[in-house]
């Protein structure tokens, strides 16, 4: 009798994601995509420059990306939110990509630089919102299991979204920071700019609470789209394939 073979865990994965890019309404991918390779950029401005703090651009759109990861984890649930944060993660790699062979084939140097496309903030940006987003997703699911009697009210969502938000952009804001501004420019090719400890833990903590603050103005937005994609079945089908009890990988 003929075995059929076991699918790897990435075959797995990437024919999820598959399934998943087809379920999600498609605006939410371009916004996640759009909001990452934004930060990327803006990421390079640096707005503030104090001994005790300093911050770049990317605090102004940095909230989206979590508005929008928050409404994936009420939705679809962690694993799903995290597959569409790399898609969004490969996305920006593509342009930054797209950019450099640009400018080397246009003798256009500073192009890819321009559209951050340095390695050192790159891969500082990349590295910081991984782990950001795994750390919010997760943090989302947990905190709503904690809502036992009413999983699905305005309270318990706000809650979700409120302390994934704070506690994820601590790390990503201080992980960013530090790998682009302290680490990275001791070696060849990086980003010159340098920041000090002192000014990394101060962004990380202003430009968390900032970001909380955005959160919670539009808190009411994401939790109106969330109850909307339940109303209409949005996703029926990949959620009853993969996450029958509404919690994907949580």
């Amino acid at each position: 009798m003929k075995q059929t073979k076991t699918p790897s865990r990435f075959a797995r994965d990437l024919s999820m994601t598959a399934e998943l890019l087809r379920s999600v309404p498609h605006y939410t991918t371009v916004i996640l995509i759009v909001t990452v390779i934004t930060m990327n950029f803006l990421s390079r401005i640096t707005l503030v420059s104090l001994p005790w703090l300093a911050l770049n651009a990317g605090i102004l759109v940095s909230w989206l990306s979590f508005l929008t990861m928050d409404v994936m984890t009420k939705h679809y649930g962690a694993k799903a939110a995290n597959l569409l944060s790399l898609v969004a993660v490969a996305a920006n790699l593509l342009c930054c990509a797209v950019c450099a062979i640009i400018s080397v084939a246009a003798d256009v140097p500073g192009l890819d630089m321009v559209l951050g496309g340095q390695w050192s903030i790159l891969l500082a940006s990349s590295i910081a919102y991984i782990v950001s987003a795994l750390t919010n997703n997760y943090t989302n699911i947990r905190i709503g299991r904690l809502f036992v009697d009413d999983p699905e009210s305005k309270k318990a969502y706000a809650a979700r979204s409120f302390v994934s938000t704070l506690l994820s952009q601590m790390v990503d804001n201080f992980l960013f920071v530090f790998l682009a501004f302290v680490v990275f420019p001791n070696l060849p090719g990086a980003f010159p700019v340098r920041w000090t400890l002192a000014q990394c833990f101060g962004a990380s903590i202003a430009c968390a609470f900032f970001e909380l603050f955005s959160e919670m103005i539009f808190s009411p937005l994401g939790y109106s789209v969330a109850r909307r994609w339940k109303a209409k079945g949005i996703g029926a089908e990949f959620i009853a394939r993969y996450c029958p009890d509404g919690v994907l990988g949580g």
